[in-house]
């Protein structure tokens, strides 16, 4: 699978969690600046979307018992979760956000 247009770049606000279907895969994308992260749209611990959550200074939170997730590796920096969510690679070409999500970047 190569990588599918997600949305475009002004479609993300900074800081702010949005979540999308990708081939039927569910992806939360984080912009922070001109950089865009991408990661599975599901907590590793509770099946909980974390395009529902919020962004700290520790990554992704997950709303329901406060997991967080590195926006770059996935991996959480806070219990309860102590397994990692997939990272998935984005690309972003003028102002359209692209993300392949049959290729985890994390494992």
């Amino acid at each position: 699978m190569t990588a599918v247009r997600v949305c475009s770049l002004t479609d993300l606000k900074d800081d702010e969690p949005a979540g999308f279907q990708v081939d039927n895969v569910p992806v939360v994308l984080v912009r922070q600046g001109s950089q865009v992260y991408a990661l599975a749209d599901v907590c590793s611990h509770a099946e909980i979307a974390l395009s529902e959550g919020e962004v700290t200074r520790k990554g992704l939170e997950c709303w329901l018992h406060g997991s967080c997730f590195d926006l770059r590796t996935g991996e959480p920096s806070s219990p309860p979760a102590s397994e990692p969510v997939d990272t998935y690679a984005v690309t972003i070409d003028g102002d359209d956000v692209y993300v392949d999500p049959s290729r985890p970047t994390n494992r």
